[in-house]
């Protein structure tokens, strides 16, 4: 839904299929390729202190409560903070749920996602990561938090063992220093120490490499190892990075090439794309990387991406849509073989939604004026800050998205894809009502990789098995993917 500012309502159309009834699911990401190994580390800044309100052996649910301090001499915004208790799960096949019984800051700004230890251990094979939206604030030098209580429980609601976990403490009844649970400050660790060989990293890094699946017709993977949006390769490896006018966003903006950057991040080559604006359609600067084919229709898409709650610089507020879509052009309003398959991330709400939201839209069609919609949408209410795995996979029966492991959303075959697209990240502003100041400010989205299977559908384990694969093999860059 990104050639359109309008948000992923689905109306009924007499020219086409019946609407479907759209589907809502909310899901905890479990954040497969999440670590690499590491030393101990030393305390910087904060304080984690810990305690458990569930002290048994085994319980329905664990616990774990906690309290930030900031120990250093300048403010800490929470948002960049995230803790990380890790644990041993109960079967291979256990999944687990979050929740936040009650916190000082509001627990509807605390986030908590599940992941898998690249090296698991015997006392830790999970993790549960603890974040915090830009709703929480900051920290004055020497304040807390307050109370975080936590807890977690197996989906099935079967008894759970503690005793095997290793940031679990049954004698911590009451707040204390807490070196089994670690915390890092915008991706550094500055506390605790994880289990052997776990460090936090950020970007996360992948697992050792594991036999990937066998090949589909043709695969499309970048690493984005670029030296700049000027640099040749990216035109020759068939990308684009968008100049021309026009919609989505703020009419009269502009999409500069200039602020499309790339750099190192653990070792890894991640591109940034940043937005700007000053409060006026003058002052707005938008930014699109895009394929310059439209080759790829089924099979599996998947991409890396970092998305930001806060700006990078200047006042928070904007109406932004994060993006990583597959999309083609609409040759004439409501043409049944328009197709587009979005991830839309919206940090500070829009389209009448007042805070965070991640949408997942599979479009069948619209008409841009009046505005009429066909499509059938997923959302889930609350904070994707922070690097997420995002997969979707389309064969000839559904479309599934799937964010860090976890299936988020499935979408019918009323809106399976007729031609075939081209492969999309961009950022933008809907408009400019949410942050009416006239101060710059800038917004950061960032790419690690992109990966196209064709007429293949991957698990999001078998994704990261070839994304490792490519990347144990010094693999930059693959298209052997077949123009139509």
């Amino acid at each position: 839904m990104t050639r359109h500012d309008h948000p992923p309502a689905r109306r009924r159309s007499a020219r086409l299929r019946a609407a479907l009834a759209s589907a809502a699911v909310t899901a905890l990401g479990a954040t497969a390729l999440a670590a690499l190994p590491g030393t101990a580390s030393a305390a910087g800044g904060l304080t984690v202190q810990y305690r458990t309100s569930a002290t048994g052996a085994t319980a329905d649910q664990s616990e774990p409560w906690f309290r930030v301090t900031n120990t250093s001499g300048a403010s800490l915004p929470l948002s960049e903070v995230k803790l990380r208790y890790y644990f041993k799960a109960d079967a291979a096949n256990a999944t687990y749920r979050f929740a936040c019984s009650w916190a000082v800051k509001g627990c509807a700004n605390i986030t908590g996602t599940f992941g898998t230890l690249a090296h698991p251990t015997a006392t830790a094979d999970r993790y549960l990561e603890i974040g915090f939206t830009s709703g929480a604030g900051s920290l004055a030098p020497g304040t807390d938090t307050g109370d975080l209580q936590l807890r977690f429980y197996q989906s099935t609601w079967q008894t759970l063992r503690q005793s095997d976990d290793y940031s679990f403490g049954a004698s911590q009844t009451s707040y204390g220093d807490w070196s089994k649970v670690t915390a890092t400050r915008a991706g550094t660790l500055v506390w605790g120490t994880a289990p052997d060989g776990n460090t936090p990293t950020d970007p996360p890094t992948t697992p050792p490499p594991t036999t990937p699946p066998p090949g589909g017709s043709g695969t499309l993977w970048d690493d984005f190892g670029y030296t700049s949006h000027t640099d040749p390769r990216i035109s020759a490896n068939g990308w684009n990075v968008r100049s021309n006018s026009g919609g989505p966003g703020v009419p009269g903006a502009t999409w500069d090439p200039s602020n499309v950057t790339f750099a190192t991040s653990n070792g890894n080559t991640v591109m940034t794309l940043e937005t700007s604006t000053a409060g006026t359609a003058a002052t707005t600067e938008q930014t699109e990387v895009l394929t310059k084919a439209t080759k790829f229709r089924n099979g599996t898409y998947a991409a890396r991406v970092k998305f930001n709650d806060a700006p990078k610089s200047g006042p928070d507020g904007d109406h932004l849509v994060q993006t990583f879509f597959t999309i083609n052009d609409l040759k004439a309003p409501m043409a049944d073989d328009y197709a587009e398959y979005d991830f839309e991330y919206l940090p500070n709400g829009g389209w009448g939604e007042p805070s965070n939201i991640l949408y997942t839209t599979s479009w069948e069609t619209y008409n841009p004026d009046p505005w009429q919609a066909v499509n059938q949408h997923t959302e889930s209410r609350q904070s994707y800050t922070g690097w997420h795995d995002l997969v979707v996979t389309i064969d000839d029966s559904s479309i599934k998205y799937y964010v860090d492991g976890q299936l988020f959303g499935t979408h019918d075959a009323a809106y399976l894809p007729e031609r075939p697209m081209s492969i999309n990240f961009n950022q933008w502003l809907i408009d400019l009502n949410g942050q009416t100041s006239t101060t710059p400010r800038a917004y950061e989205q960032q790419v690690d990789y992109v990966l196209h299977v064709k007429d293949q559908v991957l698990t999001p384990a078998q994704v990261a098995a070839k994304v490792a694969a490519y990347r144990a093999a010094g693999t930059a860059f693959e298209d052997t993917v077949p123009t139509p």
